[in-house]
C-alpha cells in the first residue's frame, strides 16, 4: 500500500513505515500531522485517482524532527568589473515517518 501526497508544493511517494523529509511544517518534535492532500492510493493492487484530491484518503505522520538542510553556495560575478557578491542558504526542512494509510 502507498500514496502520493503533496506538500510543500511538492509530491512525495510514501509507504507506512517510511520516512521523509519536507519542507518544514512547523509542529513540534512527537506530535501527529495529518495530509489529507492524497493525490493517489494504491491498495492491494487498486489504485484510486484523485480529481484533484482522493475524497476521504489520509496520511497521518509522527514527527521525528526538524532541521536545516546542507549550505548551497550562490556565487555571482561579473567579469572585468570588479563584482562579487557570495551567499548561502540553510533550507529549513521537518523529518517524518509514516504511520498510517488510511481511505
Amino acid at each position: 500500500m502507498y500514496a502520493i501526497i503533496e506538500t510543500g508544493g511538492k509530491q512525495y511517494k510514501v509507504a507506512e513505515g517510511d520516512v521523509i523529509t519536507v519542507e518544514k511544517l512547523g509542529v513540534e518534535a512527537g506530535s501527529e500531522f495529518v495530509f489529507d492532500k492524497v493525490l493517489v492510493l494504491s491498495n492491494e493492487g487498486e489504485l484510486s485517482v484523485g480529481a484533484p484530491y482522493v475524497s476521504g484518503a489520509s496520511v497521518s505522520a509522527s514527527v521525528v524532527g526538524e532541521g536545516k538542510a546542507k549550505k548551497v553556495i550562490i556565487y555571482k560575478y561579473k567579469s572585468k568589473k570588479g563584482f562579487h557578491k557570495k551567499r548561502g542558504h540553510r533550507q529549513p526542512f521537518t523529518k517524518l515517518q509514516i504511520s498510517k494509510i488510511t481511505l
